[in-house]
């Protein structure tokens, strides 16, 4: 219990550290951006508990009900304070660097553990059997996201290319890991997870198709008077 707690702070502060360099670095370091880092993570760990709880019933977090409630924690505050510039590029580094760690503790406390698979060298005891250890995977998954927007985040790209870009591979990938994780399906052979997953796919995949056309788009000429 003790490594699972620290790798969980440990996630968050890594979190945290992430959202204030990616402040900084874009010159945003204000007090309301920290309030919607405040906003995004207080709505982020309601809705991964309540979400845990309305899905099965025990408690618990699940990270998908996370994204969503605080996206929509941040999205209401910014309107309130009358905040306009793009921001999530800030919550794509802080949630990549977050997951790396905090899915450590995930593996410690042998929580969202995968299927059995006694056949492979890598599998660990969990729940009485030998199975995939589906919390690294995620770790690595996350890992791999995390260098992907590290090698970007200094290029110049449109703001929130990286909030959609970390959304799309972090669909994909929980996708492809939930196929090795111990629960139940619920439609076409696919857990709520991976259906949550393709939702979220189409929903990033639009706003990145959008957000490049946008930038594709020829600027108009300015008009001026005529001249008589």
């Amino acid at each position: 219990m003790i490594l699972s707690a620290t790798c969980y702070a440990l996630g968050y502060l890594a979190g945290l550290a992430a959202f204030g360099y990616m402040a900084r670095r874009r010159g945003i370091a204000t007090s309301g951006i920290w309030m919607l880092m405040s906003a995004g993570l207080v709505g982020g760990l309601a809705g991964a508990n309540l979400t845990q709880l309305i899905v099965t019933g025990s408690p618990g977090k699940t990270l998908l009900g996370g994204v969503v409630c605080g996206y929509l924690a941040v999205v209401l505050l910014k309107r309130y304070l009358g905040i306009v510039r793009p921001t999530g590029d800030l919550f794509a580094m802080a949630l990549a660097a977050g997951e790396a760690i905090g899915r450590w503790g995930c593996f410690f406390g042998q929580c969202c553990y995968g299927k059995i698979a006694s056949h492979l060298p890598w599998a660990v005891y969990e729940h009485g059997a030998y199975r995939h250890p589906t919390q690294a995977y995620l770790a690595l998954a996350a890992t791999g996201v995390f260098i992907v927007l590290w090698q970007l985040h200094k290029k110049p790209l449109p703001e929130n290319a990286l909030f959609y870009l970390q959304g799309m591979l972090l669909c994909t990938t929980r996708f492809g890991i939930e196929f090795f994780r111990e629960g139940p399906v619920m439609l076409a052979g696919l857990t709520l997870a991976q259906l949550a997953c393709i939702a979220g796919l189409a929903f990033f995949g639009y706003k990145m198709i959008e957000l490049v056309s946008k930038e594709m788009a020829p600027s108009r000429p300015a008009l001026t008077p005529a001249t008589t």
